[in-house]
């Protein structure tokens, strides 16, 4: 079992505390085609009580996406994207009390995001698919999640291969870390995400749950994703209760693991599972 390290996160006017308790992102899709809620929540005033819900519910940041990054899927054009999340971000920032991010790899749909109140760009390119990108948040002092990706949605599970998927995903984050610093982003601002499902089999997804201490040595908070996706179907069979069972199992391994924020669809039934979890690894005593 291995415990959080300590971190205080800077995004904007929020600072976090991380490593004493695992925080909840949780996802707000604003899109017509996601793989877990495609279209629940596409229509603004849907996707705004979406999110405060979830805030309603414990999630510590709202995650507000407006293109799906599914495997295969298609890019979405700029205008489409910042026309789906700016007023939902808009409404949000104003109504609550936790940071908003984006979830996106464009430098301008965060701009307008950020102007709308996001202080956290969460971006599946890890500041690489758009140059402006590193740039923007640079210069805005949001925080940042640089995630690994194998490829580009539209090709990441083509058949992805690893000699060593542990350490070249390490190697991968450690030098997105490196350009973040050297373009002026402070290490306080960034997490990383190794990126579940984003170019990996279902062998690579467990190894990364397993062994996701081994992230600790970058030194900066890490956070995973495994909410509703396919590895967990492909181990436990097709089914919406098996995949929330299934996805509160790799929560509670991750944090196990050390994991600092979990990124969530079900904030509720989250909470109660890092309530027992959270209470086990921090559990201290004599074990006698």
């Amino acid at each position: 079992m291995d415990k959080a390290l300590l971190f205080e996160l800077q995004c904007g006017p929020f600072s976090l505390t991380l490593g004493k308790r695992t925080l909840i992102m949780g996802v707000v899709n604003v899109t017509p085609d996601s793989f877990s809620d495609g279209g629940l929540f596409f229509d603004k005033e849907a996707a705004i009580a979406h999110g405060l819900a979830l805030a309603a519910a414990g999630a510590d940041i709202i995650d507000v996406g407006g293109e799906s990054s599914r495997p295969f899927s298609e890019p979405v054009p700029v205008e489409e994207e910042i026309r789906r999340v700016v007023p939902v971000i808009e409404e949000l920032s104003g109504r609550g009390s936790v940071p908003i991010s984006i979830d996106t790899y464009k430098a301008q749909v965060a701009r307008r995001a950020i102007a709308a109140g996001a202080s956290i760009a969460n971006d599946i390119g890890a500041l690489s698919l758009d140059q402006g990108m590193v740039d923007l948040v640079a210069e805005t002092g949001v925080a940042v999640v640089l995630m690994h990706m194998k490829g580009t949605p539209k090709t990441m599970q083509a058949d992805p291969h690893y000699e060593d998927v542990i350490g070249e995903v390490k190697s991968f984050l450690g030098s997105a870390i490196l350009r973040a610093e050297q373009a002026g982003i402070d290490r306080t601002r960034i997490i990383v995400d190794p990126g579940i499902g984003f170019g990996k089999t279902v062998t690579h997804n467990l190894l990364l749950i397993k062994h996701l201490s081994a992230f600790h040595a970058l030194g900066v908070p890490v956070l995973i994703g495994p909410s509703r996706k396919s590895f967990i179907t492909k181990i436990l069979g097709d089914g919406d209760e098996r995949l929330e069972v299934g996805t509160q199992a790799a929560v509670a391994a991750a944090v196990l693991n050390g994991v600092h924020i979990v990124r969530v669809h079900d904030v509720e039934r989250t909470k109660q599972t890092l309530k027992l979890v959270d209470a086990i690894r921090n559990a201290a005593g004599n074990s006698d």
